[in-house]
């Protein structure tokens, strides 16, 4: 995917329209692929090529925030050496991934605009928009049966921007990680990271290889494990079982300790303060743990965040790095100036400030002309949306990989998919249910979440509207799924023909 494809090579219609390559949408086209063979479906990409975050972030020492093995996908080992594996790993393994898979065939770069279900003919009319020469973007429509949106959960065309006080004064270099410059020089720079998140922990200790110092400037700490980069465990059984079944212990054993950790952090959140903060401080010193690396929250009320090998301490301990809290009053001309008055002297500043949180990719989407606002919706099963029919949204876990949540969503949207075929409906939908008690769809403190879960689709306080972010629990949840009673059908019979020989309902 170098360029976008002529518009005549995107289908008319398909049975199943996937909206995003990232991770989720490569996951969501294999299952189809593979357990719904007879329906034909497409994946469309608004960028120039596939990869998603992993081709999206550029910035340095970009890297998985957790262990590969739980991250990749299910049905494609890991063969690499490293558990915490960075940016240009895991995009060359989803490349390799779509090639080896046939799924490359199927992908097209486009971008969708909108969506709207006509119950009438029981189908989705998506506008899509791409790249043209001269004339500029070319926009058609494709329709399809069923729409499963894998955008992801953050906005890829703006990050969070506090908008800083001076910031049009400041004389050197202003980057996002986001949007990183390319070409950009940072040996023997001065350079001033704003933020103490994943991504500023990753940045901070890459940057300080080449820079004349780093600064980490954070307005509050953040709770902060040491992972070795490679996996001992994974090494032995590697060397000992075949690469599927090796994949598979590695994988259920790296998800039973992270769902096991991020448990006893909720239960015992005193403890769990003990521990990390004792691990911190045999590296940098109980000083330095008091002063930057203690929150006032508890563990897992935000993400606990993953240094790889402990290369954020030991930065600091060579003194490449140092870490400031404290709040930004405003950037001058050098810099930095912080509310207790003093001066941060910077040629570059990181604003690694964090996400902006998106349900729907900036898709339009609506009902019969009716736009269809996300959180006035539960989300069934932690998959498709109350009173909206074949429609399908992907939402990974927060507290564990990603692809391990995308991957059971994508199973269930099969089995959704084959009991249409089975009972010959068109449509299927989760109706709402009275009585349910609505929870926002995370549960964490993070500044990110905080400033945009409102806007996302809700979960409820019982099945089956809870996620429980426990794979094995929701894994059972789905199987025990009954289709029949839990959603909506209409009769394929009671649909009126599109017109174009297609039968509604894929």
């Amino acid at each position: 995917m170098t360029s976008s494809p002529p518009p005549s090579s995107l289908p008319g219609h398909v049975d199943v329209l996937i909206v995003g390559a990232g991770i989720s949408g490569i996951d969501a086209a294999y299952r189809v692929r593979s357990r719904c063979p007879d329906r034909s479906y497409a994946v469309l990409e608004a960028r120039e090529s596939l990869g998603g975050t992993w081709d999206l972030f550029r910035y340095p020492g970009v890297r998985a925030d957790s262990d590969i093995y739980t991250l990749s996908f299910p049905f494609q080992p890991w063969t690499g050496e490293n558990a915490m594996a960075d940016g240009d790993e895991i995009l060359d393994y989803l490349r390799r991934t779509v090639d080896r898979c046939g799924i490359d065939r199927h992908i097209h770069c486009s971008k969708v605009i909108a969506a709207d279900w006509s119950g009438e003919t029981a189908r989705w009319t998506v506008t899509v928009e791409q790249r043209g020469g001269e004339d500029g973007p070319h926009r058609s429509t494709v329709t399809c049966s069923f729409l499963y949106l894998c955008t992801g959960y953050y906005d890829y065309e703006r990050g969070h921007d506090p908008r800083f006080p001076g910031i049009e004064s400041f004389a050197g270099t202003v980057a996002h990680p986001q949007f990183w410059p390319e070409g950009l020089d940072h040996t023997d720079k001065r350079v001033v990271v704003i933020g103490s998140g994943a991504t500023a922990i990753t940045i901070v200790p890459a940057m300080a290889r080449d820079a004349a110092k780093v600064t980490m400037l954070q307005r509050t700490p953040t709770w902060i494990s040491a992972l070795p980069r490679r996996d001992r465990f994974a090494a032995r059984v590697r060397r000992r079982l075949p690469a599927g079944l090796a994949h598979r212990v590695i994988r259920a054993r790296n998800a039973a300790y992270s769902n096991g950790f991020y448990h006893y952090c909720r239960r015992f959140p005193d403890r769990a303060r003990t521990l990390l903060t004792r691990a911190a401080a045999r590296r940098l010193g109980e000083e330095a743990v008091r002063a930057h690396f203690t929150p006032s929250y508890a563990p897992w009320d935000q993400r606990v965040c993953i240094t790889a090998d402990a290369d954020l301490f030991k930065a600091i301990q060579r003194e490449e790095v140092e870490v400031v809290t404290d709040h930004i009053d405003g950037f001058v001309a050098e810099g930095l100036r912080l509310r207790s008055g003093g001066i941060l002297p910077a040629d570059i500043v990181v604003t690694a400030t964090g996400l902006r949180m998106l349900a729907f990719g900036h898709v339009a989407v609506s009902v019969d002309g009716e736009p269809v606002e996300p959180a006035r919706h539960l989300l069934w099963r932690g998959t498709m949306l109350s009173d909206v029919p074949n429609l399908a949204l992907c939402f990974g876990y927060v507290n564990l990989s990603w692809t391990m949540r995308a991957d059971l969503t994508a199973r269930l949207v099969c089995r959704v998919l084959n009991h249409m075929r089975r009972a010959d409906l068109a449509a299927v939908t989760p109706p709402a249910e009275p009585g349910v008690r609505e929870r926002p769809i995370i549960e964490l403190a993070s500044g990110y979440v905080r400033r945009g879960v409102q806007s996302f689709p809700r979960q409820g306080h019982r099945a089956p509207w809870r996620m429980r972010q426990t794979y094995l629990l929701d894994a059972a949840d789905i199987a025990r799924a009954s289709l029949n009673r839990e959603l909506r059908g209409v009769p394929r019979a009671s649909v009126r023909p599109a017109g174009d020989g297609t039968r509604p309902g894929g």
